[in-house]
């Protein structure tokens, strides 16, 4: 058999699946447990296809042979689940308006004239875009603050869609009219059915690729606020436990986390004070 025949027929063994299950675990701390073997396979079997690989087996061997190559990060961008869309949790984006910013404008986050946000898990791009809406909202009010949200992702693929900022027009049902009128621009002709998120949006987004576990971070400011969001649940308890720690030496006191609602800082070690589900707060 060979790569542009179906897949279907192939079997990921208990040999392969623990090789990728560890090269994965090892490079990104995302935990597969046997409820991902289905998963894994038929994600790792569009690689197959896409690289010509006969077998699961030959693949594994060609990662054991490379493991630094290309196709090592194409395999992490085929295992990320990447769902998300615009105001996603709305509840944080309410504590965002309602709290947050009150809280910088009023010089108690830092006392600095810029607001620094992280979204360090952000996908598709939906996320910080969102944040950067509220944002541009509220500082029409407060000209003399300036903003700057910096974005990472593990993922190469998701980052670029992030930076070219052009979503379906679906994506926007979420998002009040008056805002999709104001912050993003309808495509025509081609690319009808299309939006683009307006340049003088996109210009204050940031994006790059950052492992969370790797040994330091390029920021050379903290944040007033990072959010985690969907992440977590991909890691064991130590994994949790490491990264929100890891995240609480890039706040300023008094700063933020949000994580998902999904996700909890329940049961483990951690700096913070619990503020809501899935709000935390670096004591000051």
């Amino acid at each position: 058999m060979n790569g542009s025949q179906s897949t279907a027929l192939l079997r990921l063994s208990d040999k392969d699946y623990e090789f990728i299950r560890k090269l994965i675990y090892n490079e990104t701390r995302i935990n597969l447990g046997e409820g991902k073997r289905e998963l894994v396979s038929a994600r790792v079997g569009k690689r197959l296809r896409a690289t010509g690989c006969p077998s699961y087996e030959d693949y594994c061997e060609a990662l054991r042979k490379n493991p630094s190559s290309n196709e090592f990060y194409n395999l992490i961008d085929a295992i990320s689940t990447n769902h998300t869309f615009f105001f996603r949790e709305i509840n944080h984006f309410n504590f965002l308006e309602q709290v947050v910013l009150p809280q910088f404008s009023s010089g108690k986050l830092g006392n600095t004239s810029k607001l620094n946000i992280w979204s360090c898990a952000c996908s598709t791009g939906e996320e910080p875009y969102s944040v950067a809406i509220s944002l541009a909202e509220y500082f029409q009010k407060f000209p003399q603050h300036d903003w700057q949200i910096d974005c990472s992702d593990i993922s190469t693929r998701v980052l670029k869609f992030a930076s070219d900022a052009v979503y379906d027009i679906d994506k926007l049902k979420q998002v009040k009219p008056e805002l999709a009128r104001k912050y993003f621009q309808k495509g025509e002709r081609q690319m009808e059915g299309y939006c683009r998120v307006r340049p003088e949006l996109a210009k204050k987004i940031a994006f790059r690729r950052i492992n969370l576990f790797e040994a330091s971070f390029p920021w050379k400011s903290k944040f007033q606020l990072i959010i985690c969001r969907n992440v977590m649940i991909y890691f064991d308890r130590k994994t949790q436990e490491e990264l929100v720690t890891r995240l609480s030496k890039h706040l300023v006191p008094g700063g933020y986390l949000f994580i998902g609602h999904a996700e909890s800082l329940a049961g483990i070690t951690h700096p913070y004070n619990t503020i809501k589900p899935a709000i935390y707060q670096l004591p000051e």
